[in-house]
């Protein structure tokens, strides 16, 4: 029977990193375009820090001293390829720019469903981190806020761009939040019953952090898509990782 304050500090660390990433990018869409456009960017740089940092440096240590090293490695495996596999079904997509994110208002359900499915799962991964130990919880909770934020950007303007209301959008993605609450209560309800299951899912999280920072934000960087600077970029990712490794 899992304490009531690891519940407490399960579910509102969830809510923390479902909804402060949301609300940090409807405040960002409120300036000018050449603003976010400035912005942006640097919340992409400084996400690849945090999601390599909380993987690496705290999700794939605290994995390894329970399971074999065979065991946890290829269940992080397994995440990244699920994670290819759910963004190549289109439940699982990032934009970052303004243009190039434009979408026809049909397929606003489908945006909609990806976003339920992407914080679900990280609400999981915020529940089996608290699980483990709460500075665990609380540094994956601010790896999922940093990448959150970009990510919800380029969603409200896709929902935007679909010829939505501001205020639907932002209605839309609350709603679609509330999966990470919902992820985190099935995680605290399985996991007390199946601790075993929690490293396992552990690693398979890193597996999710690597492959959102290595295949889609990374990729973005050195395009130039978002910032042609490379100076800032490695010094924002290493604010990142600094953020994580001193949580």
């Amino acid at each position: 029977m899992l304490a009531v304050h690891v519940w407490l500090f399960s579910l509102g660390l969830s809510v923390a990193g479902s909804l402060v990433g949301l609300m940090v990018a409807s405040v960002v869409l409120v300036f000018k375009q050449d603003v976010r456009r400035r912005v942006v960017p640097w919340l992409v740089s400084y996400a690849v820090g945090t999601l390599l940092g909380a993987s690496l440096l705290h999700l794939v240590p605290e994995a390894l001293e329970v399971l074999a090293p065979s065991a946890a490695l290829t269940t992080m495996l397994v995440g990244i390829i699920t994670f290819f596999i759910l963004e190549k079904a289109v439940l699982w997509r990032h934009c970052h720019e303004e243009e190039g994110c434009h979408v026809h208002r049909s397929t606003v359900p489908l945006v909609i469903l990806g976003d339920a499915v992407h914080t679900f799962v990280d609400g999981v991964v915020i529940a089996a981190a608290t699980m483990t130990s709460i500075p665990l919880g609380v540094s994956a909770a601010v790896a999922v806020v940093a990448h959150e934020i970009p990510q919800e950007a380029g969603d409200f303007a896709v929902l935007l761009s679909a010829g939505l209301s501001r205020r639907r959008a932002l209605l839309l993605n609350i709603t679609s939040a509330a999966g990470g609450v919902v992820g985190a209560a099935m995680m605290l309800a399985f996991g007390a019953q199946t601790p075993a299951l929690v490293p396992f899912v552990l690693a398979f999280a890193a597996g999710n952090f690597l492959y959102v920072a290595m295949a889609d934000l990374i990729p973005s960087l050195h395009s130039g898509q978002l910032d042609s600077s490379a100076v800032r970029q490695v010094l924002l990712i290493g604010a990142g990782i600094a953020t994580i490794a001193i949580l």
